[in-house]
């Protein structure tokens, strides 16, 4: 801990501790200089001037009875906010500077530029409230930060602003709702080297996910130029996302998302004279390309981990990437102030009933619903007419806004990332809200109906309307333990972190389909004979998905295999059972590209599916694809725990040749850990069970398939609907007979379906038979615990 004698601390002076000195920005700076410097992390250089420094600036004008008397107005409602924000500001821009706190501050700056060996250097004057970064309030943002300032006179000016921006509206608006008292909180001044991010990049990120408090993960976002943009959510950054549990192995790499952002502005310096920045557009190869390389990412996320361990608690931090040598800085370092103060012990389950057509899509913020009546403002200047209650729609918010956000019930944005200001305040308040839009504010008009739609993972949708909806609390410690393993069934990569806290035992069904229709898009034959297909529209728009891949095959490869990942880290190191993709031919035509490449069946339920297009001719090639990204998302990324399963597999001759084409893909069964799975969904499959247990590690139920077979059933027909039982005794019979001869053979046996959550005899049956694991949907997990616990009582 330091004393407060001097006006002046250098950062390596500084610890944690020292918050009521120097604030929460600059005592955590100090506390990286002094002990993270040797695990590889970089902070700039700079010194913080201290509370008491400010408390003599404010006592040398005579002020204190000035603020005192103005913030008595405003609470008893003699003046506005507005007018006693400006009186106190106006009050300390005008102030002197008392000679020690101008000498040590001037003193300080030339010893800086001197180690930098630079004349006047160039610096960044940032602001720290003392009750800044607190467990229960986030400050940051609250006051100015100002960049590219150079020379004593523009130093001067920048801090007595920084004292000012204690008292701008905003920062007076949220030390009220925090419950701050203003003549208590003081603050302290950050001058720190300017890193040239202005010509590399730069962007915050978080040791955890900031949507679902999934705490496995880094979030990372990133802009070209200087920060503030990302942090203001004035640009769409590009997003990335990493899995802290395999970081420390070096071969590998666990990036589990990489999202292209559009990046339409870059902040730069005004002039290399310093004193300015400004906004200016990126280049067309700046917005179809990523800010971080690989590796980048990689380094960034091991510094956030490092950082979390030190402070042994989830951390927000921003970064920067010196354009000039290369070098990654960590520049402040906060802790996260919402998911880390989450009720771990609930969830709550939002679920649409009826909902009008999706209007606008963008980031979900906050996984809940919530409907009303817009209101479009677009200057901060208008927000007075904010009807409460209201839908906020905007172009971006910055803390000015605040006032009105929390009277709003939900947010929507043209622009920001999830880590923008209109993100991280949304969270705070606990609403709402779906960024980075595009269009929202040419789209939606005043009083337009709207349901704003987070519950489905990282995406959001806007429905026009009123939407119908269902919320449901689920407590975790309510939950019993059973003896059969209960499994989750996933398909959609962008909603899987929301499941993250229940105790299942890994993923028992996640459909490879899901991931190629939504995130892919592309038949995969379309992509391995890209160069020869019809110059028309179809393949403008692969090619405007594929952009940045030479080779198009790639796409699809990696594409696939991070959405997977995004799976398997939810359950890591538990297995996830990922089924080869399963489209009918008529669904397989409906990809981009993919009419051309698919017969024309009377019947796809029954025809060309499965295992039989794995060694055709027709579709080897895509299944190569295939092979390749389970392939990456094991042995490059690490998740060593993804099990591959093969559908409708009629004979154990065509199991065989699908086998041979996994070999030679890179895919032997038995290397690596390497476990291969069948679909249990024919009646041969049972019939021949024994035969496929010799080729196969486990079979996995599929109970809507094997109904229809064993009945001859459509299991999408109206007429015989009534017929279609999961619990008839013939179908109950192969279930039964399938665990049986499987378990004689040394297999597992899985069922992934609905039945054990809406039948507690149906569970019953199966617990009895013996099943090892029994897969169903998150919303049913809670439901299907009790059943089997029942079962086994």
């Amino acid at each position: 801990m330091q004393d407060d004698a001097t006006p002046v601390i250098w950062f390596e002076a500084l610890r944690r501790g020292d918050v009521a000195l120097v604030g929460g920005k600059n005592s955590s700076l100090g506390e990286m200089v002094q002990t993270l410097g040797a695990k590889g992390i970089k902070v700039p250089p700079g010194f913080a001037t201290t509370s008491d420094a400010f408390r003599g600036f404010i006592k040398a004008n005579g002020l204190n009875g000035l603020i005192e008397e103005t913030m008595a107005d405003l609470a008893s409602n003699k003046i506005t906010l507005q007018d006693a924000g400006q009186t106190i500001r106006g009050a300390i821009v005008k102030g002197d500077w008392p000679e020690e706190s101008r000498a040590a501050i001037l003193a300080a700056y030339a010893e800086l530029s001197g180690r930098a060996g630079v004349e006047n250097v160039s610096v960044a004057v940032r602001s720290s409230a003392t009750a800044e970064d607190l467990p229960d309030a986030s400050f940051a943002g609250q006051q100015e930060t100002f960049l590219n300032v150079r020379g004593e006179a523009a130093l001067l000016s920048a801090c007595s602003r920084c004292y000012a921006s204690l008292f701008t509206d905003r920062a007076i608006t949220y030390r009220s709702l925090k419950g701050f008292d203003h003549n208590q909180v003081a603050l302290s001044i950050g001058v720190q080297q300017m890193v040239r991010s202005d010509i590399g990049g730069s962007g915050v990120m978080f040791s955890i996910d900031t949507e679902t408090g999934f705490d496995k993960v880094v979030l990372i976002n990133a802009a070209w130029g200087l920060g503030e943009n990302v942090v203001q959510g004035a640009v769409d950054p590009d997003e990335y996302m990493v899995y802290k549990p395999l970081l420390d192995q070096p071969k590998l790499s666990p990036i589990v998302e990489k999202t292209l952002g559009a990046k339409e502005i870059k902040m730069v310096y005004a002039g290399l004279a310093g004193g300015d920045t400004k906004n200016v557009p990126t280049s067309k190869a700046e917005r179809a390309s990523f800010v971080l390389e690989d590796a980048e990412i990689l380094d960034l996320a091991r510094m956030a981990a490092t950082i979390e361990e030190h402070y042994g608690l989830p951390m927000d931090m921003e970064w920067a990437k010196d354009g000039e040598t290369g070098e990654l800085f960590i520049v402040q370092a906060r802790p996260e102030t919402v998911q880390s103060r989450a009720d771990t012990g609930a969830m709550k389950s939002y679920t649409i009933k009826e909902a009008g057509p999706v209007i606008l899509t963008g980031l979900s913020v906050g996984a809940a619903v919530a409907t009303g009546r817009v209101c479009l403002i677009e200057h901060a200047s208008d927000i007075d007419r904010f009807v409460d209650g209201s839908i906020l729609v905007t172009s971006t918010t910055d803390p000015d806004w605040v006032p009105i956000m929390k009277r709003a019930s939900a947010i929507i944005t043209d622009h920001g990332g999830r880590t923008s200001h209109a993100a991280i305040v949304s969270r705070e308040l606990g609403l709402p809200a779906i960024v980075g839009t595009s269009t929202a504010t040419h789209v939606l008009h005043d009083e337009q109906e709207v349901t704003v739609d987070c519950a489905g993972g990282d995406d959001g949708k806007i429905h026009a309307g009123i939407a119908e909806f269902e919320v449901e609390e689920l407590r975790l410690d309510n939950l019993p333990e059973t003896e059969t393993r209960i499994m989750l069934n996933l398909a959609n990569p962008a909603a899987a972190f929301r499941w993250w806290r229940l105790p299942s035992e890994g993923v028992g069904l996640a459909r490879m389909e899901f991931v190629v229709n939504n995130a892919v898009q592309v038949h995969p034959m379309a992509l391995v004979n890209y160069d020869t297909l019809p110059e028309d529209e179809v393949k403008e728009q692969i090619g405007a998905l594929t952009r940045g891949y030479d080779h198009k095959p790639d796409f699809f490869v990696e594409t696939l295999a991070r959405g997977l990942s995004r799976i398997c880290s939810v359950v890591y190191p538990k297995p996830v059972i990922i089924r080869m993709s399963d489209f009918k031919t008529n669904e397989y035509a409906e990809l981009l590209g993919g009419h051309g490449f698919e017969p024309d069946e009377e019947n796809p339920m029954i025809g060309f599916r499965g295992a039989s297009r794995y060694y055709s001719p027709r579709y080897r090639e895509g299944f190569a694809l295939e092979c390749k990204a389970i392939k990456m998302l094991r042995e490059e990324m690490g998740f060593d725990n993804a099990i591959v399963m093969i559908p409708f597999c009629r004979t154990p001759g065509e199991a065989d040749h699908v086998l041979d084409v996994m070999a030679k893909n890179g895919l032997t069964r038995g290397e690596n850990g390497l476990e291969v799975y069948v679909m249990g969904e024919i009646p041969a499959n049972v019939i021949r069970a024994a035969e496929f247990a010799e080729r196969f590690d486990g079979f996995s139920i599929g109970s809507n398939d094997l109904t229809q077979l064993t009945l001859g059933i459509d299991r999408d027909g109206e007429e015989l609907a009534d017929l279609f039982r999961e619990d008839d005794p013939a179908v109950l019979w192969m279930n039964e007979t399938l665990i049986e001869r499987a378990h004689a053979a040394g297999a597992k046996v899985g069922l992934c379906g609905q039945a054990p959550s809406n039948d507690p005899a149906f569970a019953r049956r199966l617990v009895e038979a013996g099943i090892d694991t029994i897969s169903v949907t998150p919303d049913s997990f809670f439901a299907v615990k009790t059943h089997v616990k029942a079962a086994e009582t």
